[in-house]
């Protein structure tokens, strides 16, 4: 049975992605921040055995790093999914400087501490692979100036998870970025474009194909690859 740990798995992208995963015949390990939390979540899909809730804050490094001592299994896939489009003030002459560091936090620097916590975990799979959420926003090409912390924080991940393909394709390792595209979740609200279940299932299919020509690439939930 193929293993992963998504980030954030107690609802939207997160929560659609641990039930297709569990569905498609995967254990999965759900990152979330409470006990509660976890209760939540694993009564929501219906106390599955091969759900396990790992309670844990992505920006809390000491925690992040004692849930993987904790964790006796290997990893075929890690999705950093975990991340927040706050604050209120974001633009570039209204900003929330404390609430862009919080986004940075969550959006940029913790994949990446997530992904050396528990890259021991991957390194144990000779199929391991890391894909991390990303956004549309992030493109350099697109000029608009809202939401600039969020923005900011997706551009600063996709150079930051290029770095990570970089020093792991030696060890044969791929890391990409996806895109989900505007989804109805509580972030992208009820009039975005697309049905989280069918973006999370996008998501595992291009998952499932990383190959390390991939390492680096940044993809669509619908496969194909797309600018940065």
């Amino acid at each position: 049975m193929p293993t992963c740990l998504i980030t954030a798995t107690n609802r939207g992208i997160g929560f659609e992605l641990a039930r297709a995963a569990l569905s498609d015949g995967w254990k999965v390990y759900g990152s979330v921040r409470s006990e509660s939390a976890a209760r939540q979540s694993a009564e929501q899909l219906g106390i599955n055995k091969d759900y396990v809730p790992v309670v844990f804050d992505v920006t809390d490094h000491s925690a992040l790093h004692a849930a993987a001592r904790k964790l006796d299994d290997r990893l075929e896939l890690l999705i950093n999914n975990a991340g927040i489009i706050t604050p209120e003030r974001q633009t570039p002459l209204d900003m929330d400087f404390a609430g862009f560091l919080r986004t940075l936090e969550v959006n940029t620097l913790a994949p990446l501490a997530v992904s050396q916590a528990f890259l021991p975990h991957l390194r144990r799979s000779d199929a391991a692979r890391i894909l991390t959420i990303s956004s549309q926003m992030s493109w350099m090409g697109y000029r608009k100036a809202d939401t600039l912390a969020y923005r900011a924080s997706k551009a600063a991940v996709n150079k930051v998870m290029q770095g990570l393909a970089t020093d792991l394709e030696p060890d044969g390792i791929p890391v990409a970025l996806i895109d989900p595209g505007w989804v109805r979740t509580s972030m992208g609200g009820p009039a975005a474009d697309n049905c989280p279940s069918e973006v999370a299932a996008g998501i595992l299919n291009v998952a499932r194909s990383l190959e390390l020509a991939d390492t680096g690439k940044f993809f669509k939930w619908t496969g194909e690859e797309r600018p940065f």
